[in-house]
């Protein structure tokens, strides 16, 4: 156990809409259960976000003392298009237009998220189950639910009650919503709607002829209901109650009001005793959307390849950024905002290397006992990174003090600043020290653009030979020309 184990640890749990005490309920462990991806296209960054979060968390945890079990699913069927009850499964539809079997969808893009997030330096979770894995478990709490009475089948469908449920229960808790509102706000159902309610939902869906993903049940051959899965892979791995269940703040609800709703109808008791939520990610102050063309992916950011930033930003300077935000808040990413992280990031890399070469003296100048109380108070305080950032750059300006012998450090202290850095910048955070993305500097920028206006002059007069040896001569030197409808960009081929 690590020296600061006994201090107290704030969570903002969304269960009670407080910061509260984390008491783990054995001592010395820690359950925690993260929502996964829905694995049907290239991961997004708002995804990265969220999971990263908790990846600083999970770390955190460990650097504590500690022993983990982290649980992150992969949703590779049941989750609908529309996230309601009626539609097509992402995945399954994903299939039918590529025209390849759902499987081959879901390794795809299960092996792109493992990819992205090894860029980014994410610690892997300690058990990854999938929810077609678990199929057996979905029925045998269905088969619960129903036994309580709390559940109906309909045409081969199962729906939870959420009526019945809400009269010894509180369906809403989590997300404040009071079901009495809900109704009044829900439209009518019609003759061709199986549920009673509209407020109820899937557990278990009938698979019509068309559908793909489909499976044997004592209710006829069908799919799972997407807020079933993680109810079923987080009590089978973490028990039917647990420490922390995280997700993103979008799926507060309806998905984890009704995997409470499930956990409590089937066992009788709370899933969870602390909900964490981490916030959206915004892009140059709008929701991120495909549609409006408001969007980038991971590796567009690395690469440079993408009309939205100026330059490639290396992973851990994208890692920097989100951590330069509390998880909570929502965190917008724009160009000039990396642009700020970039040089940040590389002056805390350039205070490591500079530490290294420090002439020590016979005494310290500043408190670095103080300063470590103030970097353990900032995690213990849910998970402040913003506040441990600002306490590590505290830090960089007295190396630089030092440096230019204005201060004096020990040769004790020296070892004891260096270790606790590294414990908070590449243990906490997850940082590397990583180069600048050379091949993106601005000196190869401006050469690169200058060819761009020489090919374009060229094909202005028609030379069509000095402007395809341009265009063939960068390709081969790794520079790939993209023409479009703003003009020419250029991304570097790995």
């Amino acid at each position: 156990m690590q020296l600061f184990k006994s201090q107290v640890l704030k969570v903002s749990n969304s269960l009670s809409g407080k910061k509260e005490v984390f008491k783990p309920i054995k001592e010395g462990y820690v359950g925690m259960y993260v929502c996964g991806p829905t694995v049907y296209s290239n991961v997004h960054l708002g995804n990265c976000r969220t999971f990263m979060s908790f990846d600083m968390i999970f770390r955190y945890f460990k650097h504590l003392g500690f022993k983990v079990r982290y649980v992150r699913n992969i949703t590779d069927a049941g989750h609908l298009v529309d996230d309601a009850d009626d539609g097509e499964d992402k995945i399954a539809k994903k299939a039918k237009l590529e025209q390849i079997e759902p499987m081959e969808v879901v390794q795809r893009y299960t092996v792109d998220f493992h990819e992205t997030l090894q860029k980014f330096n994410f610690l892997p979770p300690s058990i990854e189950p999938t929810a077609t894995g678990h199929i057996i478990e979905q029925i045998e709490i269905i088969k619960q639910i129903i036994k309580k009475d709390l559940a109906y089948e309909v045409n081969g469908s199962v729906y939870f009650d959420v009526i019945k449920f809400n009269e010894t229960h509180d369906y809403g808790k989590l997300s404040g919503r009071k079901l009495e509102d809900m109704i009044a706000n829900t439209r009518s159902l019609t003759a061709q709607d199986d549920k009673r309610n509209p407020q109820d939902f899937a557990l278990w869906k009938k698979a019509e002829p068309q559908h793909i993903m489909r499976w044997p049940s004592p209710w006829g051959d069908g799919f799972p209901g997407w807020h079933l899965e993680c109810t079923a892979m987080s009590t089978k791995y973490l028990g039917e109650n647990f420490d922390i269940h995280g997700g993103g703040m979008d799926l507060k609800f309806p998905h984890h009001e009704c995997e409470i709703a499930q956990a409590e109808a089937s066992t009788g008791h709370t899933p969870v005793n602390y909900w964490l939520h981490a916030n959206m990610l915004t892009l140059n102050g709008k929701k991120m959307s495909k549609s409006t063309d408001n969007n980038i992916y991971p590796n567009e950011i690395f690469s440079g390849d993408n009309k939205i930033l100026s330059k490639a930003f290396n992973p851990s300077v994208v890692r920097f950024f989100m951590m330069q935000a509390h998880y909570t808040s929502i965190l917008d990413l724009s160009n000039d905002a990396l642009l700020a992280s970039e040089k940040g990031y590389y002056r805390l890399m350039e205070a490591l290397k500079s530490l290294e070469e420090l002439e020590t003296s016979s005494k310290t100048d500043f408190d670095i006992k103080h300063w470590q109380q103030g970097c353990y108070d900032a995690m213990n305080d849910d998970f402040n990174t913003p506040i441990l950032i600002a306490n590590l750059f505290e830090a960089v300006k007295h190396i630089n003090l030092i440096k230019e012998k204005k201060e004096g450090i020990s040769k004790e202290d020296k070892t004891v600043l260096k270790g606790i850095l590294h414990t908070f910048i590449y243990e906490v955070l997850g940082l590397e020290n990583q180069n600048k993305v050379e091949g993106n500097s601005d000196t190869l920028s401006g050469v690169v653009e200058l060819l761009i206006d020489l090919r374009n002059n060229a094909r202005a007069n028609k030379d069509f030979g000095t402007s395809d040896k341009i265009r063939d001569e960068l390709l081969a030197l790794g520079v790939q020309l993209k023409d479009g409808k703003e003009g020419t960009t250029f991304s570097l081929n790995s």
